[in-house]
């Protein structure tokens, strides 16, 4: 059951591609739309944000982090009660990594394309949130929650 239930987590990570960043720094809760990548086997999510930003500043002070990928979209209107919504709880690393920066890079041009410049703007830093657990909400009485 409980490898059931992470694989549909996974896959709601691999089916979608924008979240919710929560950030947090002196008991201050910031949130950004971001888009995102997975690797292969959804330990890892990446991003690209720019080094002048709240959210940014705040991943440096405060490596906790928490995004939401949900699927409200699909579910409008008397369909909304079908959504799902996944929390992920992650630690904040940047991508040191010249190899790993590349993929990264590789991946967020063939999924978002329109954000080429940003990507390559010298400003830009590929961020990683190793995934620590997920909590997944079907509807509004169904959760389940894995460690990983």
């Amino acid at each position: 059951m409980a490898s059931e239930i992470v694989n549909k987590m996974k896959e709601l990570v691999r089916d979608n591609n924008t979240c919710v960043l929560a950030t947090t720094f002196k008991d201050k809760p910031h949130c950004s739309l971001m888009v995102y990548v997975a690797d292969e086997d959804c330990g890892e999510i990446y991003m690209v944000t720019h080094r002048d930003t709240t959210k940014y500043r705040n991943l440096l002070k405060n490596p906790n982090v928490s995004l939401l990928i949900d699927t409200r979209a699909e579910n409008p209107g008397e369909k909304r009660s079908e959504a799902k919504a996944l929390t992920v709880a992650g630690e904040f690393r940047t991508v040191d990594d010249e190899e790993k920066k590349q993929m990264v890079l590789k991946k967020m041009l063939n999924v978002h394309p329109h954000l080429k410049d940003f990507l390559h703007d010298a400003g830009a830093e590929i961020c990683s949130v190793k995934i620590k657990s997920f909590l997944l909400l079907e509807g509004v009485s169904s959760a389940y929650f894995e460690s990983v």
